[in-house]
């Protein structure tokens, strides 16, 4: 069974405005979280063996916070394409994935749509969010 788990990036700061969008860095809150949110997907054995990453600094940062906890190292393969894209650009992306649980890390709205493109009838679960 193939497994895609898509993350939007972690909460990122906007401390500097002169900083330009693509830069930003993750905020302390979007820290924490991507550790725990890479707690939460070792504990349930989501544990991805390629990931597909916008080059963004806060879509890096997120990978490297959860990374940790995760057992094994995945694969980063970090894709300028992906920053702020829609779905058929994801879908484009996705299809070089060669592993079969692979991760894609990206940027609202484009994430959130191409999940929502994917999925017929999205599951009734308290853990799924648009």
């Amino acid at each position: 069974m193939k497994r895609l788990i898509l993350t939007r990036h972690a909460k990122s700061s906007w401390d500097d405005p002169a900083t330009p969008d693509h830069d930003r860095p993750l905020n302390e809150r979007g820290k924490a979280a991507a550790a725990e949110l890479g707690v939460w997907l070792a504990s349930r054995g989501y544990v991805p063996g390629e990931v597909l990453c916008s080059d963004a600094e806060r879509t890096r940062g997120t990978f490297s916070g959860l990374a940790p906890a995760l057992p094994g190292t995945p694969i980063l393969h970090l894709k300028p394409a992906l920053y702020h894209a829609g779905p058929d650009v994801m879908l484009a992306v996705l299809r070089h994935a060669t592993d079969d649980c692979v991760m894609m890390i990206g940027h609202n709205p484009g994430i959130a749509e191409f999940a929502e493109r994917l999925l017929a009838h999205p599951p009734i679960h308290p853990e799924f969010s648009r």
